[in-house]
């Protein structure tokens, strides 16, 4: 059983890329994206561009592709998160309607990214975007099933949340240990 790339952890993703892409000669390309500095440094460097790898992913046709983002500042509501999606695809595309049509999926709690329908050719002006991070292709949760997880995004507007959609990265995370450093931290914060 495959899982898609939106439904694991940023970590697990980079993971899973390095690994793969192992075998894959990876070519270093410049900076995708200009980040001022106040200080006149030079624009962040974000390390090396991966390029397809050699050998097919399963479940990856490279139509589909999982863009992760930068988190957002503040603490936005989740219909502004998913319309500074649009926005991006839009820019890329050149039109809301179409960016609306390629989006099928959307994460806003535990990261940020959206799953996009798109050709190939546009993929490198979104890695030019300053709040991009990665665009990965993106996969079957299941392969043979035409399901790549995340929040179902469905004529232009995201299905109401339900922790199902994210239950692969909570479970993920629970086993890293993540929720018993929490408990710890809440029982010594109660006990102070």
């Amino acid at each position: 059983m495959r899982r898609s790339f939106i439904r694991l952890p940023l970590t697990s993703i980079t993971q899973y890329f390095d690994r793969v892409t192992s075998a894959a000669p990876i070519i270093p390309t410049p900076p995708t994206s200009r980040r001022s500095s106040t200080s006149g440094a030079p624009p962040q460097i974000r390390g090396l561009e991966l390029d397809r790898a050699v050998a097919p992913i399963d479940g990856c046709d490279y139509k589909h592709w999982l863009v992760v983002m930068d988190p957002p500042i503040s603490y936005p509501s989740r219909h502004q998160i998913v319309e500074h999606y649009i926005q991006t695809l839009a820019s890329a595309l050149g039109s809301e309607e179409e960016a609306k049509r390629s989006i099928y999926s959307v994460s806003t709690k535990y990261y940020y990214a959206f799953g996009c329908k798109i050709d190939d050719n546009v993929i490198s002006s979104i890695k030019s975007m300053a709040n991009v991070r990665w665009v990965f292709p993106d996969s079957h949760i299941c392969h043979g099933k035409d399901d790549y997880g995340g929040e179902p995004f469905i004529d232009g507007h995201v299905v109401p949340y339900d922790e199902m959609f994210h239950e692969d990265w909570v479970k993920d995370e629970s086993n890293n240990g993540f929720r018993r450093r929490s408990r710890r931290k809440e029982q010594k914060i109660d006990n102070d």
